[in-house]
């Protein structure tokens, strides 16, 4: 054998194994889709527009945005490291599930914000109010402006009285996606808000008292 052929045997024994391999991930890829058919089948239908799964996911990502966003306020209000710790766990849980919540709309390929009114999908319906507490349960403008003026225990007791308003309207939402949604993916997300919020607002009943103070 001549060096140069020597020299090219390697080449060739390497450029068999990429055919082969080729040739197997060309296999897979024909078999897979026929294994997983039904499953790819489910997760390819949208819910409807007018579904619990939709519209649950829409009126939740507002309710959590403004969580959040008494969350961040307290934390910056009060050096109490019990209510600044439920303040982190809830901007960390419920951004999270918010953008949960916006990424499924995206994938569903449907829209973030709906120009009806909110809790339709429940059968509710919510007349705006023009002060900012756009569903049952949330804040409005001048409570979360008092939020922001409030320091130390007069700000813990504003915070926890109007996220225990703020939870258990949202548990009741969830409570009903968990029942009439129709994908897993709302109805798991769903019946977890259910135990962590009402979990929650037991806590929060327990630091109220702790302060003098009631829901």
């Amino acid at each position: 054998m001549t060096p140069a052929a020597r020299a090219s045997r390697p080449m060739v024994l390497a450029g068999g194994a990429v055919l082969v391999l080729a040739l197997g991930l060309v296999v897979l890829m024909l078999v897979r889709p026929s294994s997983s058919a039904p499953a790819a089948a489910r997760s390819s239908a949208a819910p409807a527009e007018t579904s619990a799964d939709v519209g649950f996911a829409r009126d939740m990502a507002v309710h959590h945005q403004q969580a959040v966003e008494m969350a961040f306020i307290v934390r910056d209000r009060t050096a109490d490291v019990a209510v600044r710790r439920l303040a982190y766990d809830i901007i960390n849980t419920q951004a999270n599930q918010r953008g949960m919540m916006l990424g499924w709309l995206e994938t569903w390929g449907r829209a973030k914000s709906s120009p009806g009114a909110p809790m339709a999908w429940m059968g509710h319906t919510v007349t705006p109010r023009g002060d900012g507490a756009l569903m049952p349960g949330m804040a409005t403008d001048a409570e979360l402006d008092a939020l922001r003026a409030a320091e130390g225990r007069d700000a813990e007791v504003r915070f926890l009285r109007l996220m225990t308003a703020h939870h258990r309207a949202g548990a009741e939402m969830a409570q009903a996606a968990a029942a009439a949604a129709g994908t897993d993916e709302i109805r798991n997300l769903a019946s977890g808000m259910v135990a962590g919020q009402r979990s929650e607002i037991a806590l929060m009943a327990d630091m109220l008292k702790e302060r003098g103070a009631t829901a």
